[in-house]
């Protein structure tokens, strides 16, 4: 029903930058809110940043001031710019969306495949 194309993941050295983008593709009315969270073997996956259709934006203190995620509402695509980047940053980061369907009557919550990112330091 809806897909998510995540891109931009790779390997880089500590204090460094990387884009991430998401795009999304299919029966789609609307997006409510698109996200990027990460998770790291033997840990919860956790909230990176999330962007709603009302340009709300929440970051993980851990984050915050070195990501900045940003929306391209006529493309359906979301973005994840990393600067300043630790080798704890190291995860594999999930593109999520809430999305309406059929005129805004029904929602679903969707994922993206995952991307690599690997901090060296």
């Amino acid at each position: 029903q809806v897909q998510l194309v995540e891109s931009g993941g790779g390997l880089v050295q500590a204090g460094g930058s990387l884009r991430l983008s998401c795009a999304a593709s299919g029966s789609i009315f609307s997006i409510i809110s698109m996200g990027w969270y990460r998770q790291v073997p033997g840990k919860q996956r956790e909230l990176v940043a999330t962007n709603t259709s009302g340009g709300s934006t929440n970051y993980a203190d851990s984050v915050k001031g070195r990501f900045t995620i940003s929306r391209d509402n006529a493309k359906n695509t979301v973005y994840l710019q990393m600067n300043s980047l630790k080798p704890e940053d190291t995860a594999v980061y999930y593109c999520n969306a809430h999305v309406a369907h059929n005129r805004g009557t029904s929602f679903g919550a969707y994922w993206g495949q995952g991307t690599q990112v690997t901090v060296s330091s």
